[in-house]
């Protein structure tokens, strides 16, 4: 909980990540606070007042994957809106001609995206292909397997398109971006 409230303010691809992670967290608990409690949470160094807010923080996030039908997959609602977000910026930030670097950026990543959506579902965005990706490569390296060096090397490029939309996305949110002069 304190980890997200940091990546929340800092990093929202960090921040959607870890909340896949945590969603992923829940599953493997079968949605069941009392073993969060008991087996998991124990795992951090909290104070009281530290643990019994990740408790209830545990367990509302429990709740709204029981209320949304996703406890043996998909994202919860406060999660998809960011990544809907996230997709809007994207359109935005390549319709304006004033951020040529974020368009050059993802015209690099590009190639690996439609590879990716060849593979997987033709149904999602480019912004959630790119975060399934980082995501997936995760997991497989908390895994301890192999990944290949193109792997790799598309996962780099992908994760620096992502750190950039990331960084607009936090401008936008204390700032405000100027698409047009």
């Amino acid at each position: 909980m304190l980890i997200s409230q940091q990546l929340r303010k800092d990093n929202i691809v960090g921040y959607l990540l870890y909340m896949w992670q945590v969603e992923d967290t829940i599953r493997a608990y079968h949605c069941d606070l009392a073993a969060i409690r008991r087996e998991y949470i124990p795992r951090f160094e909290l104070d009281d007042e530290q643990r019994d807010e990740t408790i209830d923080w545990y367990g509302n996030l429990i709740r709204m994957i029981r209320e949304e039908g996703v406890a043996q997959g998909g994202h919860i609602q406060i999660n998809k809106i960011i990544v809907q977000q996230l997709n809007e910026l994207h359109a935005q930030l390549l319709a304006s001609p004033k951020f040529p670097f974020y368009s050059s950026e993802y015209y690099k990543v590009l190639p690996f995206i439609v590879e990716l959506r060849n593979r997987g579902s033709k149904d999602i965005s480019e912004v959630e292909t790119c975060l399934n990706a980082v995501y997936g490569v995760t997991l497989l390296r908390l895994q301890g397997k192999e990944i290949s060096a193109s792997t790799a090397n598309a996962v780099k490029e992908i994760s620096t398109f992502l750190g950039m939309l990331s960084d607009y996305f936090k401008e936008d949110k204390e700032k405000g971006l100027k698409f047009e002069d």
